[in-house]
């Protein structure tokens, strides 16, 4: 991995994808940070020296902006997520929409252009953050189902269209709740009973670094105690 090839972190925030910016970093990677709220990444982008991008990876023209404003990423991630949970006949159409837009057509539009950069070039990763709901749907939520399998199956066909190209798309499924700060469920859960977002992290980066002859395209990541 050279240094100062650049991450980019689309649906950045608190969590999972401060830790994955953090390592990457860490690492010698120049990081761009993406997201709707730009406030809330005043802190990591300080502790990171990482760029932020206000955008909105829903809509089309933000994304190609996004794009137009950086070189082309060495990493994508794209984190975003989105969730109405519910009886299904009482699910709000709106809501539905918007899960779905933000879980999965999101996805193909940061895909679309991140394959577009990282193509001339036959080389890229490209990543996408799963979940349980990926390969499981819930009773009571549908919609988060919907979406996570769409992602899912995007991951998948990119990873056999591009990844003969230079490209290496990965998928990872996060089956269990990942620690934050201060969260209640952390300490009743006991030790380790979450997964800590920088030990993830530190998954991404490793697949990022496999070598080509061995490519991953699914990592699922559970806490040892969790069931499954």
């Amino acid at each position: 991995m050279a240094q100062g090839e650049l991450a980019l972190i689309v649906g950045a925030g608190e969590g999972l994808s401060a830790s994955i910016a953090r390592q990457c970093a860490a690492a010698g990677m120049r990081v761009a940070l993406a997201a709707r709220d730009l406030g809330k990444l005043a802190k990591l982008k300080k502790e990171t020296g990482a760029q932020a991008f206000a955008c909105d990876a829903t809509d089309a023209g933000q994304v190609d902006a996004l794009f137009a404003m950086i070189d082309a990423p060495a990493l994508a991630v794209y984190n975003p997520s989105y969730r109405v949970r519910g009886p299904f006949l009482e699910l709000d159409r709106e809501e539905v929409r918007r899960t779905l837009l933000v879980t999965a057509y999101g996805g193909f539009l940061v895909a679309q252009a991140a394959l577009a950069r990282m193509l001339p070039r036959s080389r890229g990763s490209l990543f996408f953050t799963g979940a349980s709901a990926s390969v499981k749907g819930y009773s009571e939520s549908a919609p988060f189902a919907m979406g996570k399998f769409a992602l899912r199956g995007l991951a998948q066909s990119l990873a056999r269209e591009f990844g003969p190209k230079g490209i290496h798309v990965a998928h990872f499924v996060i089956d269990g709740g990942i620690r934050r700060k201060n969260d209640a469920r952390a300490a009743a859960r006991g030790e380790d009973g979450m997964l800590d977002p920088e030990a993830i992290a530190k998954t991404y980066l490793d697949v990022h670094r496999q070598h080509r002859s061995a490519w991953s395209f699914e990592v699922d990541l559970r806490p040892w105690v969790e069931k499954f």
